[in-house]
């Protein structure tokens, strides 16, 4: 377990990917099939197990190693297969948010930097949030009636406010900018509040998308 940003490692390998976050505290499963990517996660799994997730800044851009956000979360691997046709399944849990100081040459195809972790010392511990839940899962509902998803809403009452909120951060298809300003809310507290703006502009934004129904003089 990581106790200090000590612990945490001075060079971290990053697997750019628009449009998926990861959180402190936060599992994401992966598919791996790239052979550079594959290459990247055998060297992690002999070493330090930590990889880091980051969005490209432009995920349009074609060239070969785009530009990347300035933020990205590591995650250690703690679940690890292969499959018959040479795919790892993977599952990394999140542990801290760095900001990437500098990037260095490429290693045998992947990506590495070098993070700072000290901006983000507290992600190591569980903090307190204050959101207003009411709010929040009557937002939920109805962006989930929007989006055709289901959900156990039991659940989702009885989970624990950083837990859903993590949850809830890295499942909802929000767009790559969305995802980013949840990844980089200053706390807990500032993510609800995002969240729960997000989803009202989710929202709106469908309803304005609706055609206009025909009324009888």
């Amino acid at each position: 377990m990581m106790s200090s940003i000590g612990d945490l490692p001075r060079l971290l390998p990053v697997f750019p990917l628009a449009g998926v976050l990861l959180l402190p505290r936060g599992r994401l499963p992966l598919n791996i099939f790239e052979p550079r990517y594959l290459a990247m996660f055998d060297d992690a799994l002999k070493g330090g197990r930590m990889i880091g997730m980051i969005q490209p800044a432009d995920p349009e851009a074609a060239e070969p190693a785009p530009a990347l956000f300035g933020v990205g979360c590591a995650g250690r691997i703690t679940s690890f297969s292969e499959t018959g046709d040479g795919r790892y399944l993977v599952a990394l849990d999140g542990i801290s948010r760095f900001r990437v100081a500098s990037e260095l040459e490429l290693h045998r195809g992947y990506r590495r930097v070098i993070p700072d972790w000290t901006p983000f010392a507290a992600d190591l511990n569980e903090e307190p949030c204050s959101i207003d839940r009411s709010r929040l899962i009557n937002l939920l509902q109805a962006y989930f009636r929007q989006q055709g998803l289901s959900a156990n809403w039991e659940a989702i009452g009885q989970a624990p406010d950083e837990r859903l909120l993590t949850s809830l951060s890295m499942i909802c298809p929000f767009s790559p900018p969305e995802k980013q300003a949840l990844l980089e809310a200053g706390c807990l507290s500032e993510r609800g509040r995002l969240m729960m703006t997000l989803l009202e502009m989710a929202i709106a934004g469908h309803a304005d998308d609706d055609p206009p129904r025909h009324r009888p003089n």
